[in-house]
């Protein structure tokens, strides 16, 4: 008969063997081949880079759900250091010193290692983007073999990696794209033009700075493209070049005149345009013009204005965190233009248009806000606020609007009737109003477009004007054009 000290003894020892017989079980590593290693991207795709220039680093897990120790006997770039891929598994690199291969790593039942992954692509002289693939591949002791695919674009660049200074008239017009690492700048004495099919890609916290001239010469179908330099994508569904705030914009400062663009598509900026107080101001001569193009998702400002002459035809502005446009002084005709306002990050977003005759204490008059054949819309219930100095009625406050869509109350004072002219009233609780005016708006994915839905009450609400007779995409208008910058086809028939 076992006393208790015997059954202690004995609990004891069997105890410590389940323990070893349990450690000595867990150092063992399966050879099953039909054990295998969950990976959890089995292809990372990088988009598009820039030749020379370092990726931002991706990771991925690769886990063990087996249900026994694995152990790795080799991990290998396939094509070794021919590709500028850079690989770190668990800590270790896959060096080209070591053969680009790592050995015996463990992965016990459970368990899971990192794989960070980065790129540097060599020039490859070739004017489209060209793909790079390469594998990881990861051999078990089992000899199974399984692999992680490594895909890119790579696009050879003009890189410019100090500000580039423009000092004498200049003209670029280039195939490949121009990477500015520092932005660039137009001197005073200096005229810039940029011609199709020109893309410029900004770096962050950089911008377009004008004091002399900027004129940008894109085509129909073929525009100049201003934009920030990140290439990939924040989430899987989402690319940064749908983020705003991924480049300053442009800034054209007091000395600047004679500015003008056409067919250009700037977004993604922290304001669009920004145009000081013009040293040369006259009521007689445009000092910018903005024609037949975009200007898209601003983390500020669309295009704001102190005291310039500026003709803004056949455009769209939309989605800013401020104001899509704003006007203080000066003389501002805007014809044929979209200007909508659903910048989805936040409902503390500015509205559709404003003009004003002031800022703070500064004085701005306003000799002229002059708007035709345009929409004003977005999500706003007052998508159009316009301030006058109260203190200062002698002071120029002039505007006037015919054949528009305006979201905003509806003025009912017959004293407005001279410049406010077939105006349609937008209200909230229209059938058709908002987003319902066009095809596309999906707040979530951040992809608009702003041509306009079949239901739209701006097809067929304008008049044909001397010197417009096409739309944004070169459309011909009809008799009895579509308010804004897209016309519909079908309204033409």
């Amino acid at each position: 008969m076992l006393n208790i000290r015997d059954i202690g003894t004995y609990c004891f020892f069997s105890l410590l063997l389940y323990i070893v017989t349990g450690c000595i079980n867990d150092e063992t590593f399966s050879t099953d081949a039909s054990k295998r290693l969950s990976i959890t991207n089995d292809t990372v795709d990088f988009d598009t880079l820039f030749s020379t220039v370092a990726s931002s680093t991706k990771q991925t897990m690769v886990y063990n759900y087996s249900g026994e120790n694995l152990r790795i006997a080799t991990v290998r770039l396939q094509r070794g250091n021919q590709t500028g891929f850079r690989v770190n598994v668990s800590g270790s690199y896959l060096d080209n010193n070591t053969g680009s291969i790592v050995k015996d790593i463990e992965i016990r039942k459970g368990d899971s290692i990192r794989i960070f992954i980065e790129m540097t692509p060599k020039r490859n002289g070739a004017l489209e983007p060209v793909r790079i693939e390469d594998n990881i591949i990861f051999t078990l002791e089992s000899g199974v073999q399984q692999s992680m695919a490594l895909r890119a674009h790579v696009w050879d660049a003009v890189i410019y990696e100090s500000q580039l200074a423009i000092k004498q008239d200049t003209t670029i017009r280039s195939n490949t794209p121009i990477l500015l690492q520092k932005g660039m700048k137009v001197d005073s004495n200096a005229t810039l033009r940029i011609e199709a099919p020109t893309k410029l890609y900004f770096h962050s916290n950089t911008g377009l700075d004008v004091y002399g001239t900027l004129i940008i010469a894109g085509n129909q179908g073929e525009e100049v493209v201003l934009r920030g330099d990140r290439t990939d994508k924040m989430f899987p569904y989402l690319p940064y070049d749908r983020i705003s705030g991924q480049w300053k914009g442009i800034h054209f400062y007091s000395s600047s005149s004679h500015n003008d663009i056409s067919y250009a598509d700037i977004h993604a900026t922290e304001h669009g345009i920004v145009c000081d107080s013009a040293s040369s101001f006259s009521t007689e001569e445009a000092n910018l013009c903005v024609r037949y193009s975009k200007i898209h998702n601003c983390k500020g400002y669309g295009l704001k204005s102190y005291m310039n002459n500026l003709l803004i035809a056949d455009t769209e502005i939309s989605n800013a965190q401020n104001d899509c446009i704003a006007i203080y002084g000066g003389l501002a005709t805007i014809v044929h233009c979209t200007i909508a306002q659903f910048y989805p990050f936040t409902a503390e977003r500015g509205v559709a248009l404003r003009f004003q005759n002031f800022d703070k204490e500064k004085d701005y008059p306003l000799h002229g806000l002059q708007c035709y054949n345009s929409i004003v819309t977005g999500l706003g219930e007052d998508e159009i606020m316009g301030n006058r100095r109260e203190d200062k009625e002698d002071m120029a406050y002039i505007y006037y609007f015919e054949n528009c869509l305006l979201r905003t109350p509806q003025i009912t004072d017959e004293s407005q009737n001279e410049i406010l002219k077939n105006v349609i009233w937008e209200k909230a609780e229209d059938e058709i109003q908002g987003t319902k005016h066009f095809r596309l708006t999906d707040m979530q994915n951040m992809l608009f477009d702003f041509r306009l839905s079949e239901q739209s009450t701006a097809i067929g609400k304008g008049q044909l004007l001397l010197g417009y007779p096409s739309d944004k995409n070169g459309i011909v208008r009809p008799e009895n054009p579509d308010l804004g910058c897209y016309q519909t086809p079908e309204a033409t028939n």
